[in-house]
């Protein structure tokens, strides 16, 4: 895409380790991507605020985040592999905020690769009303082009030249039969979206090119279709076209959805802001970064009105006022200085102090609330510790920032055993944290084995008695009860039930029994792991005059 609308003057590949938006080491060594980068393009006289996020599910937060801020979806899935595990998590975050859909299946250059396979499981996974609007033409060595439902055109590369240039022809003859049948099914579901279309093509009229793009884009936008195309970015086939149909399918910034620029006022009631750079300001915060020359980059999403730099703005999150320094427009990691943003720009500001992930930025007279962006929690954990003892400050330091910029990434220290703990999504999660630390901040640390934090819990019900008698010279102890468990409601925690009745164990030692209940569901008898959703009936027991006592 970068190379095609003039961004970029070569194409990296991914593999190679030259992909231009995995400019982290880390990225380039594994050739996947860890944290999303943003940039902007021109296309046909269009601009497209781009950002390439991670599929891997451990950096999900850098999707859901993204998510959050952007009109509009491409949906990459592989030919060979159809929708993963992954994808169905981030289609998810897209559907919770109401992103429309492109679906773009990839590699159909691979051994193995089925289109049709492909479209069927995003039906049967992702529940997806998933219409095909081109079909390949070959596939695997044999993949040279594509045919376009819409107009009913192939388009086939020329191979050797970087995919620059391709040839409109005719649809093959052997594919011509398999055309009109995708093409008529395309149409059954595009007119619905257009009254007057629709009683036009019951009276047998088929619809113009122009009339199918916009109940196609109608569907899209609603999200009750999502158009599929396919192509192969590695031999750089089906790129151009994908770039139309996001000009011709996916929402402009001023046409989203009323619930992504829904807004809390400070009385508690909610409005639907107008787009427009003439309206008061509304900006999200959607991620933090730290650079190595500038500091804090705050990225952010302007819905409405401008933000200027030297400028100040309220962060309506924190309930204070921040100065913008300066603004740059970045591509990757590298920045352009721009003065202002524009309602739909997406751009990264400079000289915030307090701001985080998910804060409204808005204007001083005018005080909002965007919806936040919440975190997946941690579930994993490792211990960590610095090789030196010098290095004690700068390892503190450097997860302080680390922190700032992830925020499903936690730092915390182990009450019982003093070390510091780092909770993330996943191992590699962890492990890029950790290589992180070591080469942007030149910490070397040690770490120990992840503890997955597990839970226990009973399947059944049943009494037990417990007795403590203790006789040693002078006052004994006594303690005696009864008690029931059972299995309580998932979620529910843990309940406690005094149903003495008749004084056989005096109230004033209740509470103490409940205490030690809680106690010891501290550490499970399978593995240590704290007991969870238990419900615990205390029903008899006895107790003695002078030994008996709390303690007992």
């Amino acid at each position: 895409i970068l190379y095609y609308t003039g961004k970029t003057h070569k194409i990296g590949e991914v593999h190679e380790g030259a992909a231009t938006m995995d400019w982290m080491a880390q990225e380039q060594e594994r050739g996947i991507t860890i944290t999303s980068a943003a940039t902007t393009a021109e296309w046909k006289g269009y601009t497209f605020n781009l950002i390439d996020t991670p599929g891997h599910i451990d950096f999900n937060i850098e999707v859901k985040r993204s998510v959050r801020v952007l009109d509009g979806v491409i949906a990459a899935f592989d030919a060979v592999s159809g929708v993963e595990p992954q994808s169905e998590t981030n289609w998810g975050h897209a559907s919770n905020y109401g992103v429309p859909r492109l679906c773009y299946v990839n590699k159909m250059d691979r051994v193995g690769a089925d289109f049709h396979r492909c479209v069927s499981m995003m039906k049967d996974r992702l529940r997806a009303n998933a219409v095909p609007i081109q079909l390949p033409v070959g596939k695997e060595d044999y993949f040279k082009g594509l045919v376009d439902l819409v107009e009913m055109k192939a388009y086939i590369w020329n191979s050797e030249e970087l995919g620059a240039t391709w040839e409109v022809t005719d649809i093959p003859a052997d594919m011509k039969e398999e055309a009109e049948k995708y093409h008529s099914q395309l149409v059954d579901v595009a007119v619905e979206f257009d009254d007057a279309v629709m009683n036009a093509y019951l009276e047998g009229n088929e619809p113009s090119v122009a009339d199918l793009k916009k109940c196609i884009r109608e569907g899209t936008v609603t999200m009750k279709m999502f158009p599929v195309l396919c192509g192969s970015s590695f031999k750089n086939k089906g790129v151009q076209p994908l770039l139309d149909s996001v000009i011709d399918y996916l929402p402009s910034p001023d046409e989203i959805a009323d619930e992504n620029v829904k807004a809390e006022l400070p009385n508690g009631e909610f409005e639907i802001l107008k787009i427009g750079d003439d309206q008061p300001l509304a900006a999200l915060a959607f991620k933090i970064a730290t650079d190595p020359y500038v500091g804090t980059l705050t990225f952010v999403r302007v819905y409405t009105g401008v933000i200027t730099s030297g400028t100040a703005v309220f962060n309506a999150t924190r309930q204070r006022s921040e100065r913008i320094g300066r603004i740059v427009r970045m591509h990757a990691n590298k920045r352009e200085e721009v003065t202002e943003l524009r309602a739909g720009d997406i751009g990264a500001l400079i000289g915030l102090k307090d701001t985080r992930t998910g804060d409204t930025l808005c204007a001083e007279n005018k005080e909002v609330m965007l919806e936040n962006i919440k975190a997946m929690e941690p579930v994993i954990a490792i211990s960590v510790e610095p090789k030196s003892k010098g290095d004690q400050e700068k390892m503190g330091i450097g997860l302080g920032k680390l922190m700032s910029e992830d925020p499903s990434f936690r730092v915390y220290t182990d009450e019982e055993t003093g070390q510091t703990i780092l909770a993330g999504v996943g191992e590699l999660h962890l492990d890029i944290m950790v290589d992180r630390l070591k080469r942007e901040h030149k910490v070397e640390v040690n770490t120990g084995a992840p503890q997955v934090s597990y839970r226990e819990t009973i399947t059944k019900a049943a009494e037990c008695e417990g007795k403590h008698v203790k006789q040693s010279g002078g006052r004994g102890q006594f303690g005696h009860c009864w008690i029931k468990f059972e299995p309580n409601e998932t979620g529910k925690g843990f309940e406690f039930v005094n149903a003495i009745v008749g004084g056989s164990v005096p109230k004033e030692y209740i509470p103490a029994i409940q205490d030690g209940i809680e106690e010891s569901l501290k550490n499970g008898m399978y593995a240590g792991y704290q007991v969870v959703d238990v419900k615990a009936t205390l029903f008899d027991g006895s107790y003695h005059d002078v030994d008996s006592s709390e303690m007992a």
